[in-house]
């Protein structure tokens, strides 16, 4: 019986998150799971005049989303065995919020996913999204530290 047949494995593009991404996908293929890969686009609002308030600028997300699938799409070429099924999944908002609708869409059984951002007074500020996504997540949620135990980077 496999308990674990989808694993949901939140991206940032940093080497934390791809390292993330080798363990998940090599934790993936133990039990023939399928991934979902998902990078939160953060809507980009700049302040514009005290009259209009502020602005997003839709352009730009545009263009983050479109670079967003292919670097996803290489990630999942170079980093996932051919054998497993992978699905990449762009979302625009905050990313704790986006990463646990995500996982209830998905019916996510384990979120894998780097621990790493703000240290000192910036934690204290922002907190972590790795955090955040523990506390209200609706299912397991493994969080790695670099290094990881044990774990050869012997991928690409």
């Amino acid at each position: 019986m496999n308990l674990i047949k989808t694993v949901l494995v939140p991206i940032d593009f940093s080497d934390y998150s791809k390292n993330a991404l080798k363990y998940a996908a090599s934790f993936a293929k133990q039990f023939n799971a399928k991934i979902f890969l998902i990078y939160v686009v953060e809507p980009m609002i700049y302040p514009a005049d005290f009259s209009m308030g502020q602005v997003a600028i839709p352009s730009m997300d545009l263009d983050l989303r479109t670079r967003a699938e292919e670097e996803l799409k290489s990630l999942s070429k170079n980093f996932i065995d051919r054998s497993l099924s992978v699905e990449t999944i762009i979302k625009t908002g905050k990313p704790f919020v986006e990463i646990n609708e995500t996982a209830k869409e998905v019916n996510a059984d384990l979120i894998i996913m780097a621990t790493h951002g703000h240290t000192g007074v910036e934690h204290l500020l922002f907190g972590s999204t790795a955090e955040k996504v523990v506390r209200k997540a609706p299912c397991p949620v493994l969080t790695l530290r670099e290094p990881i135990k044990g774990f050869k980077y012997n991928n690409k």
